[in-house]
């Protein structure tokens, strides 16, 4: 676009007035704002100088297109660069120098505590201060390299990377639309009395909910993959993919027999509980309906017995509020199983 602008031609690439091609030439750098400011002028020169069409066409007001018309100087593109906000006369210290020795002191014997813990020990030696005037303090301290921070986690053991055989992150383009597309496996630590403890496995189907639960003593590979049986057997459709976490108990054997099997083995990024929620909320339903409310011997074989009866009444008679008040086996029915073993709404 090229325009008129106090009788100069104005173009935001050519010549854009006195002296603009060569500032053009010369490439001045300009910021983003700036840019977007040369085009409001750059519309007003080429549109008859309409200040209210310009206000209405970038969406301004139009005190903000007269500030910077105000300050704009065709020949100095730099004028169109936004300007300090900084107030002339800035609070200058206060504190004594007697002061901020003794904060710096005390910052330096106890490298981790906040200005909080450090105005109570200032305040013990006779000061009276603010809590407010130790953290200033305390950054300015820090902004002129008198006080160095020590460096965070230097006893964090290295992250080793991530090496699987066969399992894989998710692909975003997997789709899930059918019972058996993804089932979602985790662990739960349940300690029933002082010295116990059970590892409670959940897998969960995302799509109709249902769910198979096992008690093991551990959570090992070999118990993992003996739940992966159990997930096979008692599932009432094939799986087709199993996501996990991280944890040991899912690498080894386990790993081994879902690429044995032919079922696709997602396992999740680290830190992301919030991505297998499915079976994240599974643990917190069986743990307040079940575990919370049943008199149990716990012993191992007596609490699996248990865990089937929960998981036949959890799976056929448990109204879900996420299936509509249906249970698991009453959503099932509406999809027709094949002979082939596909799922298919009907």
């Amino acid at each position: 676009m090229k325009g008129r602008y106090n009788g100069c031609q104005m173009s935001i690439y050519g010549s854009i007035i006195p002296r603009g091609q060569r500032a053009a030439r010369l490439a001045v750098p300009l910021s983003p704002a700036a840019r977007r400011r040369l085009k409001w002028f750059d519309y007003y020169a080429a549109h008859g100088q309409n200040a209210r069409l310009t206000c209405r066409h970038f969406g301004i007001s139009p005190q903000t297109f007269y500030r910077w018309h105000r300050r704009y100087h065709p020949g100095h593109l730099q004028t169109l660069e936004s300007q300090s906000r900084r107030p002339r006369r800035v609070r200058q210290p206060t504190a004594p120098l007697k002061l901020v020795n003794a904060v710096l002191q005390l910052r330096q014997q106890y490298p981790r505590w906040g200005k909080d813990k450090l105005v109570v020990l200032l305040r013990q030696q006779g000061y009276s201060i603010s809590t407010s005037m130790v953290g200033r303090i305390l950054r300015r301290l820090k902004d002129r390299g008198a006080l160095v921070e020590p460096l965070r986690g230097r006893l964090a053991a290295p992250r080793q990377r991530w090496h699987r055989s066969y399992a894989t992150r998710k692909p975003k383009a997997y789709a899930v639309r059918a019972p058996g597309d993804l089932v979602e496996v985790d662990t739960l630590d349940v300690r029933p009395k002082d010295g116990v403890l059970v590892k409670h496995f959940t897998g969960r189907d995302v799509i109709s909910r249902w769910d198979v639960l096992e008690a093991h003593t551990r959570a090992t590979a070999g118990t993992a993959e003996h739940f992966l049986d159990s997930l096979v057997t008692r599932m009432p459709f094939p799986i087709q993919a199993v996501q996990v976490d991280g944890g040991s108990e899912f690498a080894g054997e386990f790993e081994a027999a879902c690429q044995r099997r032919g079922i696709r083995l997602f396992i999740l990024p680290p830190q992301s509980p919030k991505l297998n929620g499915h079976v994240e909320r599974a643990h917190r339903t069986h743990r307040e309906e079940f575990y919370e409310v049943t008199d149990l011997t716990w012993t191992l074989p007596e609490l699996n017995h248990d865990l089937r009866a929960w998981e036949t009444i959890y799976n056929t008679v448990r109204p879900h509020q996420a299936l509509g008040y249906r249970t698991p086996k009453e959503f099932l029915t509406q999809w027709d199983i094949t002979k082939e073993g596909e799922l298919s709404p009907i």
